[in-house]
């Protein structure tokens, strides 16, 4: 029998390490490189502690997980917070509880750093998987299957390897930076009588402090403290340059966030941690021939007002991987490096042409979620057309099931088809992992148009009756 191929993956965040893990038990041999140090030094904690934004895993990432090691899946559940709802906080200091879901499922805020850190020991305990720290690849040439890394001490933000296959694939690529940046706070924990540690907000939602053109956002920890991110138009950021312009600014739009954090801690996290952009990414193809792929951020990077970006990238492996499995494509095929694994092309091939609108629609769905939390949570049109969503979803579709119940189907189909009855989008993106991205932008636009209807609709009644009245008044 002929020994497993090699297969190379190219940075060592989530996304990396479990397609690490679906390939090395598919029975490749893998070698995963990583430009930064190994981010279980406390060095690399405390930076990453300075610029990563809390994740919201949810259904999609977790049966993504699951379809590859589901021992892992579980794992992380013993690591995360619950998060039932929004917890709105408005101008006026009034607290307005919004659930995401009518059968109270939930998000889960878990510390990036500690997602990665257990991904990253999965794979490194597969007898297939050897990790490079301190690797940045440099150049590829793909047809003579050659790469080159060199040692370094910074990393760079964008896709190497996406750049190089710009050199031999005629890709389509979109790039779009936010006129915002985020900065990162912390919101720490109190102390109960007894001096143990509790949480000074309620840990079970995600908080909005909602402001129209920029927000601040908290995700609990469970150490009881809360990752706070503020995202606000460069221009806005720009003003604050001293610590009076900044503590008064603060205490203007969020005062009840100021005296939770302290004074003296917000303004060190505020002039210490770096101030950084959004950008939104798009390609396709994202393949060449049966020698790369991208999945992730490289791919796809997108803002992060949907929570998906890691749910996506995750599931961009479990996609892959039913794709590697439905093409039989077999690692210890014996390949000369000038010919190609059709098998392989073919399955890397079909995930470009069936994946590429599912990414575009997460995308696309995910700028249009800022305007949401950041604006129109606090509308009552927003509130009502909510209400009237929910209640439609309760007439006409089953109840939802836990992230377990969709895990047999999803080791076997990438999705189902669209699902009967009215979904909210929210809950087609969020807690229903069956269904495809892309299914569920179409679907709820459909949706959308009978809202609308039914909205006039509303609105011609009431006037119709106002009028009437008013004329029998006057009789």
């Amino acid at each position: 029998m002929s020994s497993p191929r090699e297969a190379l993956i190219v940075g060592a965040g989530p996304v990396g390490c479990l397609a690490a893990l679906a390939l090395a038990k598919r029975g490749w041999r893998v070698s995963l490189y990583e430009g930064r140090p190994d981010p279980r030094l406390a060095s690399s904690k405390a930076a990453a502690r300075a610029r990563s934004i809390n994740l919201a895993i949810s259904h999609r990432g977790l049966c993504a997980i699951n379809a590859i090691d589901p021992k892992a899946a579980q794992s992380f559940l013993q690591a995360v917070v619950p998060m039932r709802g929004r917890m709105i906080h408005h101008s006026s200091g009034n607290l307005d509880s919004q659930l995401y879901d009518r059968d109270g499922q939930c998000i889960n805020s878990i510390d990036r750093g500690l997602l990665n850190e257990s991904l990253l020991e999965e794979a490194l305990n597969s007898e297939n998987v050897n990790v490079h720290f301190m690797h940045k690849l440099q150049y590829v040439d793909f047809d003579a299957r050659v790469t080159t890394f060199r040692d370094l001490n910074v990393m760079k933000t964008f896709s190497t390897v996406r750049r190089q296959m710009m050199r031999v694939v005629r890709m389509n690529y979109q790039q779009e930076y936010l006129s915002d940046e985020y900065i990162e706070l912390k919101l720490p924990a109190g102390q109960d009588s007894q001096g143990n540690p509790i949480f000074l907000l309620d840990p079970n939602h995600l908080h909005i402090w909602p402001r129209h053109s920029f927000m601040l956002i908290a995700l609990p920890n469970q150490d009881k403290t809360f990752t706070c991110t503020l995202f606000a138009p460069r221009s806005e950021l720009d003003r604050l340059t001293s610590p009076e312009s900044i503590l008064s600014w603060f205490k203007l739009h969020f005062p009840d966030a100021v005296t939770l954090m302290g004074e003296k801690a917000l303004l060190h996290d505020f002039t210490s941690n770096p101030r950084s952009p959004l950008i939104c990414t798009k390609s396709k193809p994202y393949h060449y021939l049966d020698r790369a792929i991208l999945l992730g951020d490289a791919a796809h990077s997108m803002v992060p007002f949907y929570g998906q970006g890691l749910n996506c990238g995750l599931e961009d492996v479990r996609v892959l991987d039913l794709m590697l499995q439905q093409m039989a494509v077999d690692p210890t095929t014996v390949v000369p490096r000038q010919n190609v694994d059709e098998a392989l092309a073919r399955a890397l091939n079909l995930y470009s042409e069936n994946r590429h609108e599912d990414l575009v629609a997460i995308c696309d769905l995910a700028m249009n979620n800022y305007i949401e939390m950041r604006h129109l949570v606090t509308s009552p049109l927003f509130l009502f057309k909510k209400a009237l969503d929910n209640l439609l979803y309760s007439l006409s579709s089953r109840r939802n099931m836990g992230f377990e119940s969709f895990n047999e189907q999803l080791s076997r189909v990438w999705f189902e088809g669209e699902p009967r009855g009215w979904v909210p989008l929210y809950t087609m993106v969020t807690f229903r992992p069956d269904i495809s991205y892309a299914t569920a932008k179409n679907k709820v636009a459909r949706q959308s148009r009978v809202l609308l209807i039914l909205g006039w609709t509303g609105t011609m009644v009431v006037g119709t009756r106002n009028s009437h009245e008013a004329r029998t008044k006057k009789a």
